[in-house]
């Protein structure tokens, strides 16, 4: 079956930089477009960014462009999401995600900004 994992969260201050990562299995990563969502306390799922399935397309939410950057490894079956000029905004559970409203996705971790 599908599963997700992520991994490369926790704790930095404004202005830091952390980079996500996620392990697929269970299906044709390379065939599929991908995704990263993320849940800020008290908050529903937003969509974060989005990735074609070689790679050569992406997109952002206006909160975070410039800023993240999404990748991925088809040879390894890897989903990455690097995160720069941390917010206290930007606190939230995040995901990588089949389908851009999160409903396959993995079980997420935390990323803290704070000071």
């Amino acid at each position: 079956q599908v599963q997700l994992v992520e991994s490369g969260g926790g704790l930095v201050q404004p202005g830091g930089s952390l980079r996500r990562s996620c392990a697929a299995s269970g299906f044709a990563f390379s065939g599929e477009w991908m995704y990263w969502v993320r849940q800020a306390p008290g908050k529903g799922l937003e969509w974060v960014s989005t990735i074609t399935p070689l790679g050569t397309g992406t997109d952002y939410a206006d909160s975070v462009k410039g800023r993240f950057t999404i990748s991925r490894a088809n040879g390894k079956n890897m989903l990455y999401l690097e995160m720069n000029s941390l917010k206290s905004e930007d606190t939230a559970v995040y995901y990588c995600a089949q389908d851009i409203q999160g409903r396959v996705r993995g079980q997420g971790t935390q990323v803290t900004v704070s000071s």
